[in-house]
């Protein structure tokens, strides 16, 4: 649902914060108040050109924003890969700068329009322009009688991805006999050329070249160091160690607390003589490889090709393919047909659509003629003529949500053929038919500014009643001058013109008292209302 619509700076609204509720939002208020500039706000999160004229004077920009709770990825389409970890919501804005670019964002990061327009539809259905288009696309006439009967496409959209790879596996080890050859000559030189190789030996060999590229800086600090402490000349700190051990040894018979000073100063002179062993070794096996470096050079330069030649990123990546290659010759000398098996699991996976197929179109037609039936119902009791609706199935090639056309036909009055809803309906009977259909399929946040356009009386009841109806299963946004439909809201907010310089437009949420004293403004006032009690 459609948790909060803020607004800045549009048009003549300073600053706008909508919190909705889960069922009816009445939005009212005097004409030329400024309540279609929600249908605006609207408009543009659904990917209605931007345009600087409809900044305000408060501003140098404008800015529209909705939050949206509980919506999955499918709802989300391009848009899910940029969700944060743990969210289950949605934020989806628009700004508009002075100089008429747009920019469009998803939970605040930068997002391409079409994107954020497209999840916008998925999640919001609009009257007006938009609803117009929406009710043209297949995919929405097709989702409505799915609602209808109970059926989720999710499980056929995994059948057909699962077929596009089976059938992308099958071709390519179909696509010609020496394609075939050339792959199992490939495999062979792959798991030939990567056998006996170990996962560290590149990072051994790596470590080896830096430190033989910097044998020189070696040796010269491992001989300092070794002639520091063991000198061919002189003394040493080894030598001076030893002196200064033989100082103080004949004294601790003497004084024993010099016991534990010559005890350190013994192992001091052991510790170095051995270390200067250590780095005198260290020097002689610097000297030993001389050609070494080229060795490793070669070795290292080696794998690169190898990764070149068998199109792999790095070592790791190598080794892995090397050992898938050979469980798959292995596989073949065991009489395994990798042919046989993609044929097969190709003739699975197609099984398995046709089998969700029929079961989707089984489903849709046994739907298709109670979901007609209780939308014409709909239409009559909102007023729109005999309320004639068809609802034909044809057959297309298939795809991820089945092998059926789903066509939505109306005749709004009698003696005229039937046609598509979206060409057959216009303004506030479009709405009226968007009213009907929801009823009966429930549905998406749902936005009417038209659907009051040219009723009244009984049939301004029936539509409020409908309405009231459809917020039990669906959250509903009406922008209305009808009070039948204001006094069923659950939540009722009211636009009203505030002048100064500049004027400006305020939106606030009404408390019972206020709800009343707006509902009797729409009646037609205190003195109207007195009027029609004197008679």
């Amino acid at each position: 649902m459609l948790r909060s619509l803020r607004i800045s700076n549009l048009v003549l609204i300073r600053e706008a914060e909508l919190d909705l509720v889960a069922g009816l939002n009445a939005i009212t208020g005097e004409t030329g108040a400024g309540k279609t500039i929600l249908t605006n706000a609207i408009g543009l999160l659904l990917g209605a050109k931007g345009d600087a004229a409809l900044i305000g004077a408060a501003g140098d920009e404008a800015y529209v924003e909705a939050e949206f709770d509980g919506v999955d990825d499918d709802a989300l389409g391009a848009l899910a890969e940029l969700r944060p970890e743990g969210e289950d919501g949605v934020v989806l804005a628009r700004r508009i700068f002075a100089d008429g670019r747009t920019r469009a964002y998803a939970w605040g990061r930068s997002a391409a329009r079409e994107d954020v327009a497209a999840a916008a539809e998925a999640l919001i259905a609009m009257s007006g322009q938009f609803e117009q288009r929406r009710l043209a696309r297949p995919a929405y006439q097709r989702g409505v009688l799915d609602a209808f009967a109970g059926v989720d496409v999710r499980a056929a959209q995994r059948a057909w991805r699962e077929l596009q790879a089976a059938r992308r596996a099958y071709d390519e080890l179909t696509r010609d006999a020496d394609t075939a050859q050339a792959r199992l000559e490939e495999l062979r030189k792959l798991a030939e050329d990567t056998e006996g190789l170990e996962v560290d030996r590149e990072d051994e060999l790596r470590a080896e070249r830096e430190r033989l590229r910097h044998v020189s800086e070696l040796a010269e600090g491992a001989a300092a160091a070794a002639a520091a402490l063991t000198p061919e000349d002189g003394e040493g700190a080894a030598d001076l160690t030893g002196a200064a051990e033989r100082a103080v040894a004949p004294l601790e018979r003497l004084a024993p607390e010099l016991q534990a000073a010559g005890d350190a100063l013994r192992q001091a002179e052991l510790q170095l003589r051995e270390t200067a062993s250590d780095l005198q070794a260290f020097l002689h096996s610097l000297q030993a490889e001389p050609g070494r470096l080229e060795e490793v050079e070669g070795e290292l330069e080696s794998f690169s090709d190898l990764r070149r030649r068998h199109r792999a990123q790095t070592f790791a990546e190598l080794l892995e393919r090397g050992e898938e290659a050979r469980r798959e010759l292995e596989a073949l000398e065991e009489g395994h047909d990798p042919v046989r098996a993609a044929e097969l699991a190709l003739e699975q996976a197609q099984a398995e659509v046709d089998r969700i197929h029929a079961a989707l179109r089984k489903a849709r037609r046994k739907a298709a003629d109670p979901f007609a039936k209780a939308v014409a119902v709909e239409l009559k009791g909102i007023g729109l003529g005999d309320g004639e609706f068809q609802v034909v199935l044809t057959e297309r090639d298939p795809g991820a949500t089945g092998a059926d056309d789903i066509v939505f036909l109306i005749r709004p009055n009698a003696g005229l053929p039937f046609g598509p809803v979206a060409e057959t309906a216009s303004g506030g009977e479009l709405s009226r038919v968007a009213l009907a259909i929801a009823a009966v399929a429930g549905g998406e946040t749902m936005v009417f500014d038209e659907i009051d356009a040219g009723i009244g009386g009984t049939t301004a009841h029936a539509v409020a009643e409908t309405l009231r109806r459809l917020a039990e299963r669906a959250q509903v946004v009406t922008i209305t001058h009808l009070p039948q439909i204001a006094t069923v809201a659950d939540k009722h907010f009211s636009v009203e013109k505030v002048a100064g310089d500049p004027t400006h437009t305020r939106i606030e949420p009404l408390d019972d008292a206020q709800r009343r004293d707006e509902i009797e403004r729409m009646l037609g006032g205190a003195e109207f209302l007195a009027s029609i009690e004197r008679q």
